[in-house]
């Protein structure tokens, strides 16, 4: 999916749209990393909930575009059976505002928020990817 294609199609890209350009992204980054993300659930919503960006301290919905929710590897154990899967949440309206605002392309965007969500399975913090930027 190109950035043209959507404008070609005068419409808003879907929840659909956004999950495959991030499963794109998925199937672009290097297998040994691809591989430690397998069971990873990622899943695209319009915005996080009440409940999230209340725990979060956020106000206005439209500064989350990712979310990670989950154990991160350096902190998993045998004992972890039976909980819930980990996940990246993908927050298309947000995304697409971003998208909006900077002009570059949607798919880079896609991948930039999931692979900042993926740090955070990794377990890095926001600083730590601050300073690897």
């Amino acid at each position: 999916m190109t950035h043209a294609k959507f404008l070609d199609r005068l419409v808003a890209p879907s929840l659909d749209d956004i999950d495959a350009l991030a499963q794109q992204a998925l199937s672009e980054i290097p297998a040994g990393l691809r591989e430690k993300v397998r069971g990873v659930v990622i899943r695209v919503d319009e915005f996080a909930d009440d409940e999230t960006l209340e725990h979060m301290g956020i106000e206005d919905p439209f500064t989350l575009t990712g979310l990670y929710r989950g154990v991160p590897l350096k902190n998993k154990s045998v004992a972890d059976s039976g909980s819930l899967p980990d996940m990246i949440f993908l927050y298309r309206r947000p995304i697409l505002d971003e998208w909006c605002e900077t002009g570059g392309s949607l798919g880079d965007l896609v991948r930039e928020v999931l692979i900042h969500e993926i740090g955070h399975h990794f377990g890095f913090s926001d600083d730590d990817m601050d300073a690897l930027d």
